[in-house]
């Protein structure tokens, strides 16, 4: 289930995400970046990050942050959990917290070491809520207070920088991005680890691939893997495919079918034996 945050929350806020997982098998989980950052939190069986030398689960915060990540990485569900997500806009961590992004990279992060104990009283409103919209009530109530608190601004650039790269599907060269801004790259970089948690360039990447997934979505045939290629921008079909197995871990033929999706860049790969 997906549902949009309160009207105030849209600067910060892109959607919040109610997920299930049902059952006594562990299920492994697969994230990769779609250039947004989040919080989770989870209620029943904690996530698990992975398994030590004795096969034991290394389990995730209940409720944690995660960063920009600039590499896929597995996750596992057992039995049974639920997940609300808090999916930010690439800026709206920053915004809403003061965090720098760049501090947040490839990191998980319990919510209670940015938060104190307001995070707790939220973790624990949360689980004693039944209802589903009353949650979303609870999370529209607590991020609106926050933002009154903190009103922090990124620099003028990074926005606007964001939106050309996505208008352009992820294809704007670092000249074009300095001569729209007037800031040099070096600058220009800084400021998107600082707001963002990566640079122009790896985002652009980002983009681009997620405009390959929406035309994926369109054409459901494999054969049409070369022509969407160059639709997309990549040189050719090897070279998508490379590029496409480096960001995700798997080729887009088995992202297309043989894959549960939970959201676009979140998605059930299969069920893991203890033993193995």
């Amino acid at each position: 289930m997906q549902v949009l945050p309160s009207k105030e929350l849209f600067p910060f806020i892109k959607h919040y995400l109610f997920l299930e997982n049902t059952g006594g098998t562990i299920k492994r989980l697969r994230l990769f970046s779609d250039g947004n950052t989040g919080i989770v939190f989870s209620s029943g069986e904690k996530l698990i990050a992975d398994f030590n030398k004795i096969n034991a689960p290394d389990y995730l915060p209940a409720s944690f942050f995660y960063g920009h990540i600039s590499e896929f990485r597995d996750l596992y569900a057992a039995g049974n959990t639920e997940l609300l997500v808090v999916v930010f806009y690439p800026w709206g961590i920053t915004k809403i917290t003061g965090v720098p992004a760049v501090e947040l990279q490839n990191k998980v992060i319990a919510i209670e070491d940015i938060f104190g104990w307001q995070a707790i009283e939220l973790e624990q409103n949360l689980h004693k809520t039944p209802c589903i919209d009353d949650k979303f009530h609870l999370l529209n109530r607590f991020f609106i207070q926050l933002a009154d608190q903190k009103k922090i601004h990124i620099h003028e650039l990074v926005e606007p920088s964001l939106k050309l790269i996505f208008n352009n599907k992820g294809a704007v060269p670092s000249a074009q991005l300095e001569k729209f801004t007037g800031y040099t790259e070096r600058y220009i970089e800084r400021k998107f680890m600082e707001s963002i948690g990566t640079t122009p360039k790896k985002f652009g990447n980002i983009v681009k691939l997620h405009h390959f997934l929406g035309r994926l979505r369109e054409n459901t045939q494999p054969k049409n893997l070369t022509s969407l290629a160059c639709e997309t921008g990549y040189a050719d079909q090897s070279h998508l495919i490379k590029t496409f197995k480096k960001q995700t871990g798997i080729t887009p033929v088995t992202y297309l079918h043989k894959s549960h999706k939970l959201s676009v860049n979140f998605i059930e790969l299969d069920v893991v034996h203890r033993n193995e």
